[in-house]
This record gives C-alpha cells, sequence and structure tokens, in this order.
C-alpha cells in the first residue's frame, strides 16, 4: 500500500512537472496568459442555450474553465464552464490557425479560456459554439479531481471550496439560492417601510443572547473588547432615536461548539418595530417565509429530507405550556414551586443546575419532549421569565413573558419579543444575570448602563425578532449541514494553517 501511495505521488508530481513546463514554454515564446488582464465576454453558456433561436450563426464571446477535452486530429472538441454552466466547443485547425491549434491541443482540464466563435448545433444536436479564436486566459497548475468521481471528500470540500464549486454544480445552485434568500429578505423588509442598518461588531459587552462571546484586545486604546453575539441593544437603541423600522443582517460570534447547525460566526438578522408586540412580529414572520420560499424555490411547499412543510397555511400558534402538556402530558400551570419542577425533572431523567429555576426546567421538557414533533411551521408562545431577561411581561401572567420562538423541521428558526421598554425592570433584570455571571455562568448578560440611559430616554412598545440566516437557507435548499451553506466554514486548522 505504502508503495502504491509512493508510485501515485510521484505520477501526480510528474504531472504537474509538466503542467509549469508547458507554462514555462509559453513564457519564453511571448505567449504568457499572466500577463492578459481582460478578455471582453459577451454571452455564458445557459443564456445561449435558453435564446438558441435568436443566435444561431451569430458571433459570441463566452469564457470560463476547461472541463474536458477530445482532440480528434485537425479538429476537436472541448466543454467551457461557466457562472450558468457550461457549454460546448468545437475547435477545428482551418478555423483558429495552426499555430493556435497547436497550442489549444497542450492546453490542459483546467485551463481557463476564452472563446470566440458563432453559434450552431452539432449533428448530435448539442448546442455548441464554432470557435474562430482560443486565448489562453489562465494556466492551471494544479490537477482537479477525477471527473467521474468528482470532489466527494467532505473535509477536502470545506477547505477548498474552490474546488468544491468547480467540481460540484449543485453547490453552486446552493450559494446562488443563498444570495436570493438574503436578496429576498432585503426586498420585502424595504417594501414594508424597514431601514437597513449597520451596528458595530467590535463591542465592550456583548450582551442580547445567552452566549459566550470571542475576546480580543484593542492596543490603540489598551482595552478588551468583545466580537457581537446580537445585533439587539444597538437596533434598540435606534428605535429610541425614532428610527421606527430597522433591521441587519449580519455576522455574529459565539465562541461555542461545532455541530450540524452551529458554526462559531453566523449570518443573524434581526428587526425592530415601534408600536407592535409580538403578535405583529408573528404576522411578519409568516409572510416573509411565504415571500422569501416563493422567490427563492417558486413554492409555498418546502421540501427537507423527509419532511414536506407548508407555508401556504396559517402557522399553529401555542404557548409553550400547552406544547409540553401536548407533547410530554405535563401540565406546569399545576406546577408552583421550583421545588415540584426540580422532583418532576428528577423522575424524567431531565439534568439540571442547583441555580435552575421553574421556569428553567419547563424550557428543559419542553426541548426534551416537545422540540422534536414541531414540523410544520409552528410559533411557540409565552416563555418563562427566566430565560428571557430582555422581554416583556404578560400584564396577566408575569410568570411568563411575550416572546415566541419560530419552529420548522424541529428546529428553532426565529426568536421574537414584545421588547422590554421598562428601564426599572430591565435594570431588575441584568442585577440577576449579574448574579449568574458570579456564579459561574458564561452566558449570562452583563449590565449595559448605556443601555439602561436610552431606555431611560423612552423606547416606544416595540416587536423585535431575529432570524438564523444559515438555518434558513439549509430550509430552502436542502442542507444536511450549516456547513453546506456557508461558502467557508470554521475548520481545525492543519500544520499550523488551514489547508
Amino acid at each position: 500500500m505504502a508503495q502504491n501511495n509512493q508510485a501515485a505521488e510521484q505520477d501526480l508530481n510528474q504531472l504537474l512537472k509538466v503542467r509549469r513546463d508547458k507554462l514555462k514554454d509559453l513564457q519564453e515564446h511571448g505567449k504568457d496568459p499572466f500577463q492578459i488582464t481582460k478578455y471582453d465576454v459577451t454571452s455564458h453558456s445557459q443564456e445561449i442555450k435558453d435564446n438558441y433561436g435568436s443566435m444561431e450563426g451569430k458571433e459570441v464571446t463566452v469564457a470560463g474553465r476547461m472541463m474536458f477535452k477530445r482532440v480528434m486530429g485537425k479538429a476537436s472538441f472541448c466543454n467551457v464552464q461557466d457562472l450558468q454552466g457550461n457549454i460546448q466547443a468545437y475547435v477545428a485547425r482551418d478555423s483558429i490557425g495552426e499555430e493556435s491549434y497547436k497550442d489549444f491541443k497542450k492546453y490542459d482540464v483546467g485551463d481557463i479560456l476564452g472563446i470566440k466563435g458563432e453559434v450552431f448545433k452539432t449533428k448530435t444536436g448539442e448546442i455548441s459554439v464554432h470557435a474562430h479564436e482560443v486565448t489562453l486566459l489562465s494556466k492551471s497548475l494544479q490537477i482537479l479531481p477525477e471527473k467521474f468521481h468528482g470532489l466527494t471528500d467532505t473535509d477536502i470540500r470545506y477547505r477548498q471550496r474552490y474546488v468544491d464549486l468547480i467540481m460540484n454544480n449543485e453547490v453552486k445552485d446552493t450559494f446562488i439560492k443563498r444570495s436570493k434568500v438574503i436578496s429576498s429578505i432585503r426586498k420585502y423588509l424595504d417594501g414594508q417601510g424597514f431601514m437597513e442598518v449597520e451596528t458595530p461588531m467590535l463591542v465592550s459587552n456583548a450582551g442580547g443572547a445567552a452566549a459566550r462571546p470571542f475576546e480580543t484586545h484593542f492596543n490603540a486604546l489598551d482595552e478588551d473588547l468583545k466580537l457581537r453575539i446580537s445585533l439587539e441593544l444597538y437596533l434598540k437603541r435606534l428605535i429610541v432615536g425614532g428610527m421606527e423600522r430597522v433591521y441587519e443582517i449580519g455576522r455574529v460570534f459565539r465562541n461555542e461548539g461545532l455541530d450540524t447547525r452551529h458554526n462559531p460566526e453566523f449570518t443573524l438578522m434581526e428587526l425592530y418595530q415601534a408600536y407592535t408586540d409580538y403578535h405583529g412580529m408573528m404576522d411578519l414572520t409568516e409572510n416573509l417565509y411565504r415571500y422569501v420560499a416563493k422567490e427563492v424555490t417558486g413554492s409555498e411547499i418546502l421540501t427537507y429530507g423527509e419532511h414536506k412543510m407548508d407555508l401556504s397555511k396559517p402557522f399553529e400558534r401555542i404557548t409553550m405550556v400547552d406544547a409540553v402538556k401536548k407533547y410530554a402530558n405535563i401540565d406546569f400551570n399545576e406546577i408552583h414551586t421550583t421545588e415540584e419542577a426540580k422532583k418532576l425533572a428528577d423522575e424524567h431523567h431531565i439534568e439540571y443546575e442547583e441555580r435552575h429555576k421553574k421556569g428553567d426546567i419547563l424550557s428543559m421538557f419542553f426541548e426534551q419532549y416537545a422540540e422534536e414533533h414541531l414540523i410544520q411551521p409552528t410559533f411557540v408562545m409565552d416563555h418563562p421569565i427566566e430565560i428571557s431577561p430582555l422581554t416583556k411581561k404578560k400584564p396577566d401572567n408575569p410568570e411568563y413573558v411575550e416572546r415566541f420562538e419560530f419552529f420548522m423541521n424541529g428546529w428553532e428558526m426565529a426568536n421574537a419579543y414584545s421588547e422590554l421598554n421598562d428601564p426599572i425592570d430591565q435594570q431588575e433584570r441584568f442585577a440577576a444575570q449579574e448574579v449568574l455571571l458570579a456564579a459561574g455562568d458564561e452566558e449570562a448578560n452583563h449590565t449595559d448602563e448605556d443601555f439602561l440611559n436610552a431606555l431611560r430616554i423612552g423606547m416606544p412598545p416595540t416587536g423585535g425578532i431575529g432570524f438564523g440566516i444559515d438555518r434558513m437557507v439549509m430550509m430552502m435548499t436542502d442542507s444536511a449541514a450549516i456547513r453546506d451553506v456557508l461558502l467557508f466554514p470554521a475548520m481545525k486548522t492543519l500544520g499550523g494553517k488551514d489547508q
């Protein structure tokens, strides 16, 4: 086995040497492709195929990576891949000239070519370009994965996304759809009178979520700073300032684990709307998801794995207490103390910490028994106050808050509140978070004095929501893992650097 590997490596090294020798020969003859600075492309592959009727016989210039070449004496065929797909080119010695044809025969799969010629159909009916001119625009000095087996090693795919995009067309389609998801969100919100804004990523106090932040040091001011874990507190300052509808789509950073749905940096969209509440946020979420699904997939029925989720029907709305009652047959309205809740957790083998209260344990029961059943679009409302430090209490039941989480496919897709705008209440909740911090909870919030000052200035009744863009893209593209929808996901470095 070791001898076979060694022989294969020697063969590869020889192939790489041949490519470098070809480049050297081109350079010595004044044909260095890396000296070319531009190439005027008039058409793309799919555009030509879609409009063959009007483009037949017309001259076009296309450019892309040569993925296949078949030399047949005085005429050859090659396949060029561009942004839209691929198109065949017919390259004949009598059409491009003897010297150019001699050069073309030496070009390698992976080289980037520019081809000028007429659109026509071959005898087999394939729409092609009859080349009059072939230009080598870039020489590939590396070997692409073998065509028929493609690039299947997931670790290499994520580390070398540029190769993944070349070899796997469905990957490119995923990221085109990701772009459409984000542009559709912007289009919808802009049409609803929202304004897109940008807020700081480096902050002295990373609040707005229960997460452990990344920390860094700002040398110029000799201050420790954190990367933001949320967009919330700055956006709410803007509501105080009179910007009634704002949103931001941006990266946030959480110093936590990696799995199929978590990456340490991810894309979050948060929006805040003055003079509405969490019911208004539910309506907005329902309408936004339908709009984006239709724009991106052409349907209000999403297929993810074995599940089909129907966005055309009104989304279910259920309280967290009722969800636990429905799926665990336990009624937390009958549980009145933390001690009773802990006893119940013990009976059901649910682990908790000494600091946890009744509301925390309700949330644990929900996660254990209810989440996996929430396949169809569902709003889970009215969370316990213990797990919602920035949310308005329900006036008729102050143990709970006006909050919902949006679920599909058993996943949390969004989190929304009737925002807490009482500065005295907010100060008390920050104080409770400080107690948790002192007790060792690294995800608890520090008191944000400037945010408290903003609330004292006065914030109107406000609804707010946060969407995980990456999970939304996973759902819209039927992608199994978050790494499949991140162009360059976090990876453990090899040998001191990413490979």
